[in-house]
């Protein structure tokens, strides 16, 4: 069986093997070329937890699992695959894996969920730690005037005083997310289940769907125009005032920025007014900003599947699709979700001329508008 393979008949927390293993492509430990090379290897000992002093059977053998399950378990944290001879492990990298085991072992995960979960964890990690190195160096660019390669090296002599205290806020900021998924699941789930019902009659496409929300793209005007006429580091001023702003507004809004994509974010919201809100919000903020050209912005409340910090299923592809025919500074919802706002003097829904969306057919969309009321304050 193939080693992705996750099946019953190779467990992928299987006992520790005897015989070898077959060689993979070796990946060499990594080295530096930094002139401070004292500072990085100080760096990352104190990162790793100590010294490199283990090859990975001994980490697997230490653990009582096979080399086979081990290297599913660091392949999901995104590890390159070492050889047998690279003394690339630390006592840490042992207890980790071993914490790892041990909740399939007391019976906590199934193997596929444990394999599911360190891989969440290793892509959301890996996606952070690049998003931190690269603010850092434009903050040494900015503000000592210094080039990119130079401000990549001088990191080392940065970072030292920043692990502790991002540290600590990365355990807390999980936490509070964690409880507000807790809060989502428990309190707010009534009012979710109740709204599913509202405007759906009739809609078999999402029906098998588990999970009822408004689904939102807001999508920049004339980006990739914009993208051709500057520099480097103008777009990146530009893309991380979109994503800060939109990020700002979705979670004073309660809801959830699934993902950005380039010019474009997607979210999500546990009602159809939640949705509405932000969708408004988002289009008004942007039509102010005397920088970022404006949105165009659609919403549409339906059945999606949520997997992997993703959301799949057609409300997310009519979202899509409405976008692309929204005015520029205008919200689009599709006549179901106008159906679940209508009556709410807070909204000012016009019918628009029916379309023709590739994979729906011919649907009517409507323009969504702030009716009574201030909206979504965002301090």
């Amino acid at each position: 069986m193939s080693e992705e393979t996750l099946g019953t008949a190779a467990p992928v927390i299987a006992p520790q093997e005897t015989e070898s293993a077959e060689q993979g492509p070796v990946v060499p430990v990594p080295t530096t070329s930094l002139p401070q090379v004292g500072s990085v290897r100080e760096l990352q000992r104190r990162l790793l937890g100590g010294d490199r002093t283990l090859k990975r059977r001994q980490v697997a053998s230490g653990v009582g699992v096979s080399l086979h399950s081990a290297r599913k378990i660091w392949r999901a944290l995104g590890f390159p695959n070492w050889g047998d001879e690279d003394v690339a492990f630390t006592e840490s990298d042992q207890q980790a894996l071993e914490t790892i085991v041990g909740l399939v072992r007391e019976g906590l995960l199934t193997e596929e969920t444990a394999i599911s979960i360190a891989r969440s964890i290793g892509q959301m990690t890996d996606r952070m730690v690049v998003w931190q190195v690269e603010a850092l160096v434009e903050d040494l660019m900015a503000n000592q005037g210094i080039p990119d390669a130079e401000a990549r090296q001088d990191i080392v002599e940065v970072l030292p005083a920043l692990i502790d205290p991002l540290e600590q806020v990365l355990r807390y900021s999980w936490r509070r997310q964690l409880n507000a998924a807790v809060q989502r699941l428990s309190v707010r789930a009534a009012s979710g289940l109740e709204a599913s019902e509202e405007g759906r009659e009739g809609d078999e496409d999402d029906a098998p769907l588990p999970l009822a929300r408004a689904v939102g793209f807001a999508d920049l005007v004339s980006y990739t125009s914009l993208s051709r006429r500057m520099n480097e580091r103008t777009l990146a001023q530009l893309v991380q005032r979109f994503e800060n702003k939109c990020a700002e507004i979705i979670s004073v809004g309660g809801g959830r920025l699934v993902k950005t994509i380039g010019d474009e974010v997607l979210y999500v919201a546990e009602t159809p007014t939640a949705g509405a809100e932000i969708s408004l919000a988002l289009s008004q903020a942007f039509e102010d900003d005397e920088i970022l050209p404006k949105t165009r912005v659609a919403l549409v409340w339906g059945r999606i599947l949520s997997r992997m910090g993703d959301i799949y299923g057609p409300t997310v592809n009519l979202a899509a699709r409405l976008t692309a025919l929204a005015e520029p500074g205008t919200v689009l919802v599709d006549s179901l979700t106008a159906s679940v706002l209508a009556g709410d003097e807070r909204y000012i829904l016009t019918p628009q001329e029916p379309e023709n969306v590739r994979g729906f057919g011919e649907i009517s969309p409507v323009l969504l508008e702030r009716g009574e009321g201030r909206g979504l304050v965002v301090d």
